[in-house]
């Protein structure tokens, strides 16, 4: 199985050119966009938000890259180029791209709808371990379980991603000033696409260890490291999935006792309902993005049959 930097790699190395005198405003905003996130990208490392929050603010700034991309394409004068060039190589790899992107967000979306339902399960569990019923075990079971399959979906579409970044490395040469721009602008679009699909994804397979055969290990991965609470300001970088990894451990870690303190099992429905919410967030904005990136496939595709 091919395995991954825990960065996703940026690359922002496409060819140099030399832009025109005066842009067309559309390319200008694109230009921003584009800034913005790589602004973004600089510092979500040390954001003092969350992982997901500052994931949904990626996806945010690709919606309004490709809303930005959308309307460069519907010019008249970026139809006219790229269907002069239809034949070329790299206008085919733009078209794939397209609709590569298009199958990662749905892929993506796909595994974050699961991964919302395995959620709520297991929330609904511990809801009722509150009220006594102790069967928490078998959700937790299930919950470990996806994660791990989730995992394997993730180096799937990663490896996708992987493949795509190596196809935006040559510039074509000879291009008006207009057209040259629209393609940097596309394939640097491209980069900081999958750039912020790698983190989204890094973060979403977040390992779980492997179960042991005792009765409570399944989910003490972050116990055996002497970790019990996530609130600790030391854990303050730890992701949602992390924080709740711990809060379900720590209904466990007495294995003599069944009776388990009521802060443990509240703080584990409230860490559920906090990655609930930030599942919520990111499905909000694949959704957004989903359908932004069916709108750049069509319109490429109408630009290139006429």
């Amino acid at each position: 199985m091919a395995s991954f930097s825990p960065k996703p790699t940026k690359r922002y190395n496409v060819r140099s050119i030399s832009m025109p005198t005066r842009s067309h405003p559309t390319t200008v905003r694109i230009e921003e966009e584009l800034n913005k996130l790589k602004s973004w990208e600089a510092t979500s490392t040390s954001s003092n938000c969350s992982k997901a929050d500052s994931l949904c603010k990626g996806l945010s700034g690709l919606k309004d890259l490709y809303s930005c991309i959308e309307e460069l394409l519907h010019l008249p004068l970026t139809q006219k180029a790229l269907s002069l060039h239809q034949n070329e190589k790299w206008v085919e790899e733009l078209l794939d791209g397209s609709v590569k992107y298009l199958d990662v967000c749905g892929n993506t979306r796909d595994i974050i709808l699961t991964m919302k339902e395995s959620v709520r399960e297991l929330e609904s569990a511990v809801r009722r371990r509150m009220v006594g019923d102790s069967s928490v075990q078998d959700s937790v079971v299930a919950y470990v379980s996806f994660r791990k399959k989730m995992k394997k979906e993730v180096v799937k579409v990663l490896a996708t991603l992987k493949q795509m970044d190596h196809k935006n490395e040559v510039f074509p040469l000879d291009l008006d000033n207009h057209l040259a721009a629209v393609v940097r602008v596309l394939r640097e679009g491209s980069l900081i696409t999958s750039s912020i699909f790698q983190s989204l994804l890094l973060f979403l397979s977040t390992p779980v260890s492997k179960p042991r055969a005792s009765r409570w290990s399944l989910v003490s991965v972050l116990v055996q490291k002497g970790v019990l609470a996530c609130e600790n300001s030391q854990h303050k970088t730890m992701n949602g999935m992390e924080c709740v990894d711990i809060a379900i451990s720590n209904l466990f870690v007495d294995n003599a006792s069944e009776d388990v303190e009521p802060e443990k099992i509240e703080s584990a429905q409230r860490k559920l309902e906090i990655l609930d919410e930030s599942i919520e967030g990111l499905e909000d904005g694949l959704d957004g993005l989903f359908r932004l990136l069916i709108h750049t496939r069509v319109s490429f595709l109408n630009i290139l049959s006429h």
